[in-house]
């Protein structure tokens, strides 16, 4: 049997594949590279979202498994590779 935390993992996966999948079609059916770069930029947002809210969902099913310094020393590497995303 599948743990709920690794299957809703694998929805989140899905979610964010589906979403990418669309993207490519509207960008193709548009044919237009302004239109492009603007549903490029949309995915940027989602890519981000789905990777915090899969690694919680990893890490409040490890939280029996793991100690609470690698939870926090987790979440700050996430942090840091969000900050710098936006950094120039």
């Amino acid at each position: 049997m599948i743990e709920k935390a690794l299957l809703f993992m694998i929805i989140m996966r899905i979610f964010s594949g589906s979403v990418d999948i669309t993207a490519a079609m509207f960008m193709y059916k548009y044919n237009d590279l302004e239109k492009a770069f603007y549903i490029n930029t949309l995915l940027a947002l989602v890519g981000p979202c789905v990777l915090i809210i899969t690694t919680a969902i990893a890490l409040f099913g490890l939280a029996e498994k793991i100690s609470l310094t690698r939870m926090i020393c987790l979440f700050s590497g996430i942090i840091l590779i969000l900050f710098s995303l936006k950094s120039k």
